[in-house]
């Protein structure tokens, strides 16, 4: 099949559509067969190719790349919202051309919330049951960079709604955790352009395919898998709705602990199993998950206080979900790039919940500040300007033998790279105060 791909790109003029870590991956992948075709790198952005056959073109008009190709790889963060595409062109991206080339049984997890966990806990439980796996895809590790050397394995992708956007196939085992309003100003037609993208996991998928969905939300928010003509297998939170041993799986290890994760270890149970996995395997795994980075992370004990960064929850359900997993939250640290979310359900949801400070930053934080004073909160509402303001404030407001966590319920560009720098800078903060107190 790997063949197929090389013929299917062989000749073509080749638009590289920004070039950021899937862009410099697919240009080695290109460069790997055809090491003299030429192929026009367009981004917005000043960059640099040590590539003499690569033509740049940077800065607004970046987008004009697109009326000088065959063929678009695009990389996954760059919104076509608002774009008339030329018919004749063919937009894809390096998850398409995996899910429709690689010569593997490939596994798919998407989800607003959650495809990290499952598609780790996939991996892992194949893994320690012996058969021969792969974990790559929107944990940082692009999928062309593994594709001539995973015939016969199984893939394990982790898929977000911009690397589906544009995908014209579907994996075999496809897992769509759950699905919460994001992204809302990336896509044509806001949630229901996201909600098209996300459902693309299942929309090409045969009927020997198999879809694990979330079974809270059909059919009132998956109504994109109706016409499915995979396998549907629905999963649910609860322990008794699942069947076999996963009925009698305790699931003990705290790094999981709370209803979401939960139902994270069924959906990666029931697809490992149905891919060969042990009982023994899934069990080893569950015990043995380290956690992931930046979701529910612990930092450590400082000033008496536990201080947990959870900044890859970037919606209010997610921040939710990790207040009530950890069941001792006194003080919240939220806030970052408006994307249009109404946060007013949010903001009723936290007058619910027994925390007594909540921290905000610029954007939504000062946004969240401004309805629950509305609202005449009880709770101390306060709105700083940096992070380091909001740590210096927690370590003085939260009570002793209680968390203060990093939830921001928004993304983070407003002010950092990525979550995982704003997480960093967090951990680096509390370590930095802490041992001066």
């Amino acid at each position: 099949m790997l063949a197929q791909l090389l013929d299917h790109l062989r000749g073509k003029r080749i638009v590289l559509l920004g070039f950021g870590r899937e862009g410099r991956s697919s240009l080695a992948f290109l460069r790997r067969h055809f090491p003299v075709a030429p192929v026009l790198i367009a981004d917005r952005n000043p960059i640099e190719a040590d590539d003499a056959h690569a033509e740049l073109l940077c800065g607004e008009n970046y987008l004009e790349a697109l009326d000088r190709c065959e063929l678009c790889i695009k990389s996954p963060g760059i919104s076509l919202r608002g774009v008339a595409l030329a018919r004749r062109m063919e937009l894809t991206c390096q998850s398409d051309l995996f899910l429709r080339f690689a010569p593997c049984v490939k596994v798919g997890v998407t989800g607003s919330k959650g495809k990290t966990t499952t598609a780790t806990l996939i991996y892992d439980m194949l893994a320690t049951s012996g058969t021969q796996a792969r974990l790559i895809g929107n944990m940082g590790l692009p999928v062309l960079d593994y594709i001539e050397r995973i015939e016969g394995e199984i893939a394990v992708m982790e898929l977000s709604s911009h690397q589906l956007e544009f995908c014209t196939a579907s994996p075999q085992i496809a897992v769509w955790t759950n699905l919460y309003e994001e992204h809302l100003d990336h896509y044509n037609g806001g949630f229901a352009g996201y909600a098209a993208a996300k459902a693309h996991i299942c929309t090409f998928q045969s009927p020997e395919d198999v879809l694990f969905f979330n079974a809270q939300q059909y059919p009132a928010a998956l109504t994109d898998i109706s016409a499915c003509k995979a396998q549907r297998v629905p999963i649910a939170a609860a322990a008794q709705a699942q069947s076999g041993f996963l009925r009698t799986m305790e699931i003990s290890n705290p790094r999981l602990r709370g209803e979401h994760n939960r139902q994270d270890v069924y959906f990666a149970a029931a697809a490992a199993q149905r891919l060969g996995a042990t009982e023994e395997g899934i069990r080893h795994a569950v015990e043995a998950f380290q956690g992931n980075p930046h979701r529910l992370e612990p930092i450590g004990d400082f000033g008496g206080i536990h201080w947990v960064d959870d900044c890859i929850a970037t919606i209010p359900r997610a921040v939710l979900c990790s207040i009530d997993a950890l069941g001792d939250v006194d003080s919240l640290i939220l806030g970052g790039l408006d994307r249009g979310l109404d946060y007013n359900d949010f903001v009723t949801a936290l007058e619910q919940r027994p925390l007594r400070n909540l921290i905000c930053l610029p954007d939504t934080g000062h946004s969240i500040a401004g309805l629950l004073r509305h609202t005449d909160s009880p709770k101390r509402v306060f709105t700083v300007e940096s992070l380091e303001e909001a740590v210096a404030l927690a370590f003085r407001y939260t009570e002793k033998g209680k968390s203060c966590l990093l939830s921001p319920a928004a993304a983070s560009y407003n002010r950092y790279k990525d979550f995982e720098e704003k997480g960093l800078h967090f951990a680096r903060l509390v370590r930095a105060q802490g041992n001066q107190k």
